[in-house]
């Protein structure tokens, strides 16, 4: 039997329309058919191998930017689009909240997200599928929302072009608007656009995401990732940001520390947190964080398990979730009572940013409620044992080679004592896979 799973994901571009109808583009977008010749602005970051913290930079170390990448450029560009209307709804009028109790989790009504729209299908089985450009994809987004190119720089600073040449061979990186934001300053970073990589990250487009947390420097700017499985709806590799000026409830959750990486990654599982998950923190540069991350998330997809991961306090702790939410809806695991909410529990959910659709649950929402909810979401604790073992036995006989990446387990914690067998041996046996089925998504007209 077919299993299929209702969905109502919001259309994240204004473009996001049937591709079916063959009515040819008719618009500025991203495209091959339009971008040739065409201009953006864009901001090139200085990569630097050090993880810098603020008070550890003296005399010319610290450099101001060419333009203040997250007032002036990121921010600033969005209320642009927001005061040109390119935005479905008005995020900045959505009533939000702080739950009472130990946690904090927050609360947001936002009825502009339960729109009518037009269901298309989407696999939820798969984590990894193949990249499709007859469905929607970002290069079908127009040009006027995008906000800026984010490259590296190939000198030794950061800089500001406000009309720099799109180089179709190269494939730029870019950040968009969402157009049915969550909180003010929500963007879309969407690595190498130009080739349409389905959403799957790899190592350079990690790096990429922690490098514009890094740029923008402050607390308050997260970045998310949700795969496949895991509620993310484009097929087309992106991650999501926006600006909250709190604490999420994961930011203040204890955690546990397993173990340390070659490069001085520290790896931590949380505690008496709703989602069981993993975190990550320290390194010695940005790439060693990075490789860490990235090569858990590429063990977690190429063993179709579905994951959710926040980038925070400006790229230096990173938490990493493997979920469950969708695979319990498809086996009918999920009371209606939380089904009616029609709350997918993605990213910023499971951080502790509840976004509601429907003011009977706003004005109700409770600590209790919220962690009902994220605790549907969370592997159960044998599981998630066994998805750990998954991912430190897989990753730590990872070796690159030539210096470029070493995933090895360090022989020694950080107090310089042999570190203990954290990797018990453990059965070869077949890891419970996601539910086949099918999933209604529904984008607007």
């Amino acid at each position: 039997m077919m299993l299929k799973i209702k969905r109502v994901p919001p259309p994240l571009s204004n473009y996001q329309k049937d591709e079916a109808e063959g009515s040819g583009c008719g618009r500025n977008c991203l495209g091959k058919c339009c971008i040739r010749g065409a201009k953006l602005p864009l901001y090139t970051f200085k990569a630097t191998d050090k993880i810098i913290h603020e008070k550890d930079m003296i005399g010319d170390e610290k450099r101001e930017p060419p333009v203040p990448f997250l007032d002036s450029l990121l921010l600033g560009e969005w209320e642009d689009r927001m005061q040109r209307g390119l935005f479905r709804y008005d995020v900045t009028a959505c009533e939000t909240k702080v739950i009472p109790g130990e946690y904090g989790f927050i609360a947001q009504l936002n009825e502009g997200r339960h729109l009518k729209k037009r269901p298309t299908e989407f696999q939820v089985d798969k984590v990894l599928q193949p990249f499709d450009g007859k469905k929607f994809n970002f290069t079908k987004v127009g040009q006027e929302e995008v906000l800026f190119q984010f490259e590296q720089s190939e000198e030794d600073e950061a800089n500001f072009c406000p009309h720099a040449p799109i180089d179709i061979d190269h494939s730029p990186s870019v950040v968009v608007i969402n157009v049915s934001p969550i909180e003010y300053g929500h963007v879309l970073l969407i690595p190498r656009i130009l080739e349409c990589m389905p959403q799957r990250i790899d190592r350079e487009s990690f790096l990429l995401a922690l490098h514009m947390a890094a740029e923008a420097e402050n607390p308050y700017f997260r970045l998310g990732y949700n795969s496949l499985g895991a509620f993310a709806t484009v097929n087309h590799l992106h991650f999501q940001a926006y600006y909250f000026a709190m604490p999420f409830p994961i930011e203040k959750a204890p955690s546990r520390k397993i173990t340390t990486f070659h490069g001085g990654v520290k790896i931590s599982e949380l505690l008496n947190y709703p989602v069981r998950g993993l975190v990550f923190e320290g390194g010695n540069t940005l790439p060693d964080l990075s490789n860490a991350v990235s090569g858990c998330c590429i063990c977690l997809q190429d063993n179709n398990i579905p994951y959710n991961v926040l980038i925070s306090d400006s790229g230096r702790r990173i938490f990493l979730f493997p979920q469950c939410y969708a695979e319990k809806q498809a086996l009918g695991e999920v009371n209606t009572e939380l089904l009616d909410t029609q709350v997918n529990p993605a990213v910023w959910e499971i951080s502790g940013h509840m976004v509601l659709k429907r003011r009977q649950d706003y004005e109700e929402a409770s600590e209790e409620s919220a962690w009902r909810l994220l605790a549907e979401v969370s592997l159960s604790e044998e599981r998630f044992q066994e998805v750990k073992d998954l991912i430190f036995e897989t990753i730590a006989g990872i070796d690159f080679g030539n210096g470029n990446l070493d995933l090895k387990m360090a022989d020694k914690d950080d107090d310089g004592s042999q570190r203990s067998n954290e990797i018990d041996a453990m059965k070869k046996g077949t890891y419970p896979r996601m539910v086949p089925g099918e999933q209604e998504c529904v984008v607007q007209q």
